[in-house]
């Protein structure tokens, strides 16, 4: 969306007048008109000051993207996820907790797969402190080798689902 279209619909939703807004942004009518128009690109300095009187981030009109650029903002929206479900293939908390930090604000359904992925992270690691306590106790180390293959196939498989859009969710 072009900024000029962003502040008229944020303006009219707060259900504020042209008028309104340029006495909040010491500007004048005529400059929010022609804003809202599309037929100047205000400064930065306007910007944000039509963000402080509306009552939003100032990122939101300088991070705009071009509307052919969102599709593949879109197709690395379920990279991100795949990446998450594959950084459980290693039994640690961390990774997962990097991508997730890292992400949740801009992949959508980010917080829903972490959840996903970190409760089988902490199933996977309960599971392994019991085979290790197996190992321990009888010096038997196939099911500690099972549950590693076991955990590796299944990320791999949630990411596949998570790439084509289809990411397996608990509800």
């Amino acid at each position: 969306m072009e900024t000029g279209k962003l502040i008229k619909e944020l303006r009219t939703k707060k259900g504020m007048t042209q008028e309104e807004l340029a006495d909040k942004t010491e500007v004048s009518t005529r400059t929010i008109q022609r804003i809202e128009n599309g037929e100047v690109d205000p400064q930065a300095y306007t910007l944000q000051m039509i963000a402080k009187a509306l009552d939003v981030e100032y990122d939101l009109f300088i991070n705009e993207e071009p509307e052919e650029n969102k599709e593949v903002t879109k197709s690395n929206d379920t990279h991100w996820l795949a990446m998450l479900h594959l950084s459980s293939i290693v039994p640690l908390v961390f990774p997962a907790i990097l991508i997730w930090k890292h992400k949740k604000n801009t992949v959508s359904g980010m917080a829903q797969q972490y959840r996903v992925v970190m409760s089988i992270q902490l199933m996977v690691l309960g599971v392994m402190l019991a085979c290790l306590w197996v190992y321990w106790k009888v010096h038997i180390i196939m099911p500690l080798v099972g549950v590693l293959l076991g955990n590796a196939l299944f990320a791999i498989f949630r990411a596949l689902h998570a790439m084509a859009d289809k990411a397996v969710v608990s509800e």
